[in-house]
């Protein structure tokens, strides 16, 4: 029984070490390695307590790694799949839409680089920021030419 939690204990730490994980995450990824009820939830109980498993460390996680190529919607949408908090979800979303014309503006730079030639084009680049998350009002200022922040 012993080895079952140091497998447990194991394969969670095995994936912390690759990126921060909601306790949610490591629920669904360890739930069938679970041989005893409850045995999963006391192993994730001593990794929060040591500070392993921190909900505030995966948010900021998650908007380092994603912020410079998605909106606000999209990062909100991986947040909410994580098992977070919602009031911590709000929190992250509500700083992100502070600067989402300017992250909207360089994602659609690096793809574009130029304003579109007729309405073909301008579809495309309203398609493409619409698919990475940006919300319509920052899609219509950026590919637009709107720099009026």
């Amino acid at each position: 029984m012993a080895t079952t939690t140091l497998s447990l204990t194991g394969r969670a730490l095995r994936l912390l070490s690759g990126r921060e994980h909601s306790r949610a995450e490591l629920e669904r990824k360890l739930a069938k390695f679970e041989e005893e009820p409850g045995q999963l939830a006391k192993v994730l109980d001593t990794l929060a307590a040591k500070d392993f498993i921190n909900e505030g460390r995966v948010v900021e996680s998650v908007i380092h790694r994603r912020s410079a190529k998605l909106g606000a919607s999209r990062i909100k949408q991986e947040l909410q799949q994580k098992g977070l908090e919602p009031e911590a979800v709000a929190q992250a979303v509500d700083r992100l839409r502070a600067s989402e014309v300017e992250r909207a503006r360089e994602v659609w730079h690096k793809k574009f680089g130029q304003p579109p030639a007729d309405a073909s084009e301008r579809g495309k680049q309203m398609r493409f920021l619409a698919s990475r998350g940006f919300g319509g009002d920052t899609i219509h200022r950026v590919v637009s030419g709107g720099d009026d922040d």
